[in-house]
């Protein structure tokens, strides 16, 4: 998860550098069709995000189609911790 989220701040922070990484491992062969794929995306979007919101979002789809028993508030108390996201914001914090 540390990868992921260090990934996309760099993503935010240095698009020319993303989008030159992207060509050379030939993900995309035009520089600037990268460069406005990387600057198009909101990579800054996980730090402003509510992630019980989210959670509850999703969950409550899930159980709408019968993917899953637990109402989202019961998901959402027995099976979340957000210490680990909390610290990872503090540790990466911009």
């Amino acid at each position: 998860m540390r990868a992921i989220l260090k990934a996309a701040d760099l993503c935010a922070r240095e698009p020319d550098r993303a989008a030159r990484y992207m060509v050379v491992k030939g993900y995309e062969s035009r520089p600037d069709i990268a460069l406005e794929v990387v600057r198009a995306l909101p990579f800054r979007k996980w730090r402003e995000d509510n992630p019980e919101d989210t959670l509850r979002f999703y969950g409550l789809r899930l159980h709408e189609v019968g993917m899953i028993k637990t109402s989202p508030n019961k998901l959402i108390a027995q099976s979340t911790d957000w210490r680990f996201l909390n610290e990872l914001k503090r540790e990466l914090k911009a």
